[in-house]
């Protein structure tokens, strides 16, 4: 998924990562973790999208978790 190049918005970002294990989002420095099935949805898509409320790029999806947005520290978890 290239979300530079296909935009998902409101439902369709939510659809994209619902299913997934947990989401890591970069937020400035932190890094904040939800499990979709018990996070509040609004919270989380305030997280997820941006300004013009489209997914966040970059997105990565390694198995069944979500990356969203840019911190190094979150990519040096990957390994």
């Amino acid at each position: 998924m290239d979300a530079k190049k296909q935009t998902y918005t409101g439902e369709d970002a939510w659809n994209v990562v619902a299913g997934a294990d947990k989401i890591c989002v970069a937020s400035g420095k932190k890094i904040i973790e939800f499990d979709p099935a018990t996070a509040n949805k609004e919270d989380m898509l305030k997280k997820i999208t941006g300004r013009t409320g489209n997914l966040r790029a970059p997105t990565l999806k390694c198995g069944n978790m979500f990356y969203v947005g840019y911190n190094t520290d979150m990519y040096d978890l990957l390994g």
